[in-house]
């Protein structure tokens, strides 16, 4: 029987591929996509008549189908997802198991408890606590002798149906307010008679945000004016709680640190201001956007944010309302004309004012507070899709895909952006963006796309196709990225790094969940919007780079934007081999120092008096090199970036230099530490 079943699946795989057109996925390339079954589990139920009578319901995510093994010597059956098995079992405890397999043959097994006992339970023992991260939500475990499941009634009004449950599983329960309520639990076994417990339990709410709000992008120094954040640097001397009588309301102000992440606290917000030095004013009129995220719990709805101007001592201001969203984060993105348009001059901002709504009736959190402009550089290699661009797009197997008004303007700014529905086709179902001329993957590889989620934890597949219709496509490259919030927009980045550039790639194919037959409903909905190079990165050009005798060089996420803004760095350790331990860059061409003979690098080192040597030599192989050319600068502080200067004057221009050499503390043995561990960026020749 399982070598008919596996036959069976084989044969299944074959005709589906076989179906599909050219629009349609018609290789095998997505099985090797396909990963084992998920959230694998069983809901049992047994009978209360001391029949033995048990029902198995196995559950889980990508399933083709299911064998179980009831644990009692008899014959294991099969069952195909959404269906049940009933079996009887004499008086005992069982191990059952349940294997899931996947459409292409993978599995994963889980175990499952079965008590059968015609004893009424006992000795319950329930567990009631408030979830640390979820504001009022509680979780559930129980425990009982001869116990086979149980049912907690968690004593909302108007929801009176149980949650049932087996043993040795934790259930939750959200309530839609805090308060007492009397929960209670029903241990059942294989006997009519059941065994209960209640309780009168405290339901709290979270009050605060348990994680910081979203880092602010990377951006040029010339494209923002920071009120107050950590990633830019603020207008100097800003006062963020002045006096304006607040405290007649009933309100308060301070700042909130959540493990060294400090943001503004406005408590029982009626009004509250930012207040800049005396006589500074901002001009935004060259910004696109004002930005600001909010937390609140779920008492505060919305927050009007009001900008005041004071243009030759006369004073005006303009609200705009946005509403939050309770106990998350809310990325508000107010365009700068949604207060021109009201008549409002922003030459000479010199103060903000937040406005609560109910009226002083509860406490905001707020964060990262700048006005920003889009850059002005040309640094996308990559055509940009903002879905206002000519452009065609398909869809196949149950996917659909179209431009619409964008339906949550909070976090993005934008009009109108793309539509994606999965269906109730295939698993593979998706959408094809197609372009006039190919994707240029010369100068990034990296893919960034804005993308609105019904759930954090949906997978998106990004593949890039050559123009061949299928199934004779000749070339095909795929990325996926998991979204992490649920019901706002967020930024997924696509690594495409070793992608083959001799490919002239015109389609772009994107799937979520892959492998998951989709229903059509809000919960495969997602709209997606900006799809484009991340900005041209500084050590992302054509070159390699190596490392020596226990140095170490890769390229890395800025671990400090706080006067670097860029996305990428070099990070360079010096480990425990030789004491001139470093790391080599080689470049396609060699260096040109016909123009200036200055070089300048961006340093992030963890003390002041680092000591980095750059030095300059030909393409010719060690220990052979005939010629070198060579500086050492040295840092002035600590954990923060610096620029430091090399001036290479007098180096002999008839020498091709093609290797950059880079050693810290050159004479001193390194250990690997974060002592050791410095940032390198943004190295120019001036």
């Amino acid at each position: 029987m399982k070598t008919l079943k596996y036959i069976f699946s084989a044969i299944l795989i074959l005709t589906l591929v076989w179906s599909c057109d050219e629009d349609n996925f018609g290789d095998t390339s997505f099985i090797d996509s396909i990963t084992a079954p998920t959230n694998v589990s069983a809901a049992v139920s047994v009978t209360q008549d001391n029949t033995g009578l048990v029902t198995i319901t196995p559950l889980g995510d990508g399933v083709a189908s299911y064998t179980i093994n009831f644990g009692d010597d008899s014959s294991e059956e099969g069952i195909s997802p959404g269906d049940s098995l009933e079996h009887v079992y004499a008086e005992g405890t069982y191990e059952a198991t349940i294997t899931a397999t996947s459409l292409n043959g993978l599995t994963t097994t889980v175990t499952q408890t079965i008590v059968v006992s015609f004893k009424s339970p006992e000795n319950l023992m329930v567990t009631i606590e408030n979830d640390v991260a979820v504001s009022k939500q509680v979780n559930l475990t129980a425990t009982a002798d001869y116990a086979t499941s149980f049912e907690a009634y968690f004593g909302e009004p108007g929801k009176d149906d149980p949650i049932v449950f087996n043993i040795d599983e934790a259930i939750s329960y959200q309530y839609a307010d805090a308060g007492i309520y009397t929960i209670r639990v029903v241990a059942m076994s294989a006997a009519i008679e059941t065994t209960e417990y209640s309780e009168e339990f405290e339901v709290t709410a979270i009050l605060q945000p348990l994680v910081s709000a979203p880092t602010p992008p990377a951006r040029g120094v010339a494209d923002v004016i920071s009120i107050y954040t950590s990633a830019y640097t603020n207008v100097p001397d800003t006062n963020y709680f002045p006096d304006w009588g607040q405290g007649s309301q009933g309100s308060g102000w301070g700042t909130f640190d959540l493990s060294g992440d400090e943001m503004l606290q406005y408590t029982n917000i009626s009004y509250q201001g930012i207040a800049l030095a005396d006589g500074v004013t901002v001009d935004v009129s060259g910004m696109d956007y004002l930005h600001l995220d909010v937390w609140t719990a779920d008492v505060v709805t919305d927050l009007e944010t009001s900008l005041i101007n004071n243009a030759s001592g006369t004073v005006t201001e303009a609200p705009v309302v946005k509403s939050l969203t309770p106990n998350s984060w809310t990325s508000i993105e107010i365009p700068i004309s949604d207060y021109t348009d009201q008549g409002l001059t922003v030459t000479e901002i010199f103060q903000m004012k937040f406005v609560g709504t109910p009226w002083a009736a509860g406490t905001v959190f707020i964060d990262n507070i700048y006005f920003y402009k889009e850059s002005s550089d040309v640094l996308n290699s990559i055509t940009p899709i903002d879905f206002e661009e000519e452009f065609s797009l398909s869809s196949f197997d149950g996917g659909d895909i179209s431009v619409v008004a964008n339906p949550d303007t909070t976090g993005n700014p934008s009009s109108t952006v793309a539509q994606m529905i999965k269906g109730s086709g295939q698993p593979w179902a998706g959408s094809k963006i197609t372009i006039e001329t190919p994707f240029d993957f010369s100068t990034n590889t990296v893919i960034t796309a804005k993308v609105w989620s019904p759930r954090a934890g949906l997978n998106l597949l990004m593949k890039f196709e050559d123009a061949v219709p299928w199934p004779d496509v000749t070339g095909t490259a795929d990325v996926i990225a998991t979204t992490t919030v649920a019901n706002q927009w967020e930024t997924l980045t696509f690594d495409f790094t070793g992608i083959d550039m001799g490919i002239d790639w015109y389609n772009m194919v994107l799937i979520m969940d892959n492998g998951t037959a989709g229903d059509g409903s809000d919960n495969y909905t997602i709209y997606l919007d900006d799809i484009s190079s991340n900005p041209m990165l500084d050590f992302e050009p054509d070159f390699s780079l190596s490392s020596f005798d226990g140095g170490d060089i890769t390229i890395v996420a800025n671990p400090d934007t706080a006067g670097n803004p860029s996305s990428m760095v070099a990070q360079m350790i010096k480990g425990s081999g030789q004491p001139w331990a470093g790391s080599k860059i080689t470049f396609p061409t060699p260096f040109d120092f016909s123009t200036g003979t200055t070089i300048t690098a961006k340093v992030w080192s963890p003390r002041a008096g680092l000591n980095l040597l750059l030095k300059f030599e030909d393409a010719v192989p060690w220990p052979d090199v005939t010629a070198t050319a060579e500086i050492t600068a040295t840092t002035t502080i600590a954990n923060g970036w610096e620029t430091l200067t090399f001036d290479f004057s007098g180096v002999d221009m008839g020498i091709e230099w093609y290797n950059l050499v880079l050693i810290m503390d050159n004479g001193t043995q390194g250990d690997g530490s974060a002592d050791y561990t410095i940032y390198v960026d943004d190295i120019d020749l001036n």
